[in-house]
């Protein structure tokens, strides 16, 4: 199901190939738009659409000769074609070519980060649904807390999924847009038609005012975008990591036949996906810091950016595109102990339900700080001692003769903690 959502697929996005295919899908429809002015003959950009062609390596030799990516790519270009090579590149600048380009492929890859987070969403749904019912202890501090439903904690990481997906829709909006508006940014060389034109047939919108470049708060607001998001991922990791301790033992991450924890214990398995998608997500963190760097150019354009963003947007895709294809596999196979969530709930012998007891106190007539104050001296002792909490109680003639047994026993069930699930669950839509 995920192989959908390789990082194959992603890098092939980002590759050399597929960068000078975007120029040259620029640099056509510019084409077009001079010849629908009038300003170069429909013949040429006729010409230029059917036989321009672009060699990577052939590229890489010139680059060599020119140290200019754009220059190298034009000229490669331009070998391909016969006298209407003139109008190739005609009126643009390199930026005017490089960030529309580059934005088309950000949308490439957000595309392929929005199906990974939709099947993401599917498989937490899945999981919230089947744990619906299933109690477990819920933690506060990292010490058990109060009884609550396992499924819960899938439809926290769900309705924080959803979140993400608008987030990456609104990211991607901001980076949906293209600029071919010359050296400057003031159109001296080109009409702005050509820049509606190209930005229309590429599904972009063009930029209001833009310098030779577009302006990197976009970009920044994109990566930033995959940072939080891989935060969330992360946060689920770590969940994963912790209840997976030998102590706890609630959930574990797939462990497969063949796989081996250790190179020198054979009994360990280890969560050691998680802890991937966790140190990934250190590595986003920084890329978003790397972008917002970007955005204070000299001038609003020079191009210290430019070797940052060859780097930190493809691997930040692919990160992320990682990062996604493994949480999915992880939540759709994860291991539930059902038998270990049910001890769990024992292991402190009652204190869990020490407020459930303090309220029933508090509706038979002791005031609270009396019922706080009671509760939580045998509470104290039970943490001290090791007896069962519940013994503790059952041996106070004041909370015996106010409660009585049955109602004292039924303080200890977890299923009232359960009461109010299909109410999150409904505002969930699930």
């Amino acid at each position: 199901m995920i192989e959908r959502y390789t990082s194959q697929v992603m890098g092939r996005i980002w590759s050399l190939k597929n960068r000078y295919q975007k120029f040259l899908d620029v640099e056509i429809l510019a084409s077009e738009a001079w010849a629908e002015l009038g300003v170069i003959p429909r013949e040429a950009a006729a010409l230029i659409a059917a036989n321009a062609r672009f060699d990577v390596g052939r590229i890489d030799a010139l680059e060599q000769e020119t140290r200019h990516d754009v220059v190298a790519f034009t000229r490669s270009v331009a070998e391909s074609l016969g006298a209407e090579s003139r109008y190739f590149h005609y009126g643009l600048t390199s930026y005017d070519i490089v960030d529309t380009a580059l934005s088309i492929l950000l949308v490439e890859a957000a595309a392929l980060l929005h199906n990974g987070l939709a099947e993401l969403d599917q498989v937490l749904t899945e999981k919230a649904l089947r744990y619906k019912q299933t109690p477990t202890i819920g933690r506060t501090h990292g010490v058990h807390a109060e009884p609550t439903s396992l499924g819960l904690k899938f439809a926290l990481w769900l309705a924080e999924n959803r979140r993400n997906i608008k987030r990456l829709e609104r990211a991607t909006a901001a980076i949906s847009v293209g600029k071919i508006s010359g050296a400057v940014g003031n159109y001296a060389h080109i009409d702005p038609f050509i820049e509606e034109y190209v930005c229309h047939k590429l599904g972009l919108e063009a930029a209001a005012i833009s310098t030779q470049i577009l302006q990197r708060d976009r970009h920044a607001e994109f990566v930033s975008t995959l940072a939080l998001i891989g935060a969330s991922l992360e946060k689920i990791a770590l969940e994963i990591r912790n209840l997976q301790r030998t102590e706890t033992r609630e959930l574990e991450e797939p462990f497969y036949r063949g796989q081996k924890g250790s190179s020198a214990m054979p009994h360990k398995k280890n969560p050691v996906t998680s802890e991937k998608i966790c140190g990934l997500a250190r590595l986003l963190r920084g890329y978003a810091v790397t972008a917002l760097e970007n955005v204070a150019l000299w001038h609003e354009r020079d191009i210290s950016h430019s070797s940052v963003e060859r780097v930190i947007l493809p691997d930040s895709t692919i990160a992320l595109d990682h990062m996604l294809q493994q949480t999915i596999r992880i939540v759709s196979e994860i291991v539930v102990n059902e038998k270990q969530l049910a001890a769990n709930l024992e292991l402190t012998g009652g204190l869990i339900y020490s407020q459930r007891v303090l309220l029933e106190l508090v509706e038979c007539g002791l005031s609270r700080e009396e019922a706080y104050d009671l509760v939580q001296g045998y509470a104290l002792q039970a943490w001290e001692s090791g007896l069962r909490f519940r013994d503790l109680l059952k041996s106070d003639q004041l909370i015996t003769e106010k409660l009585g047994h049955k109602k004292l026993e039924a303080c200890f069930n977890p299923d009232y903690y359960l009461q109010r699930v299909d109410y999150i669950y409904k505002r969930l839509g699930l």
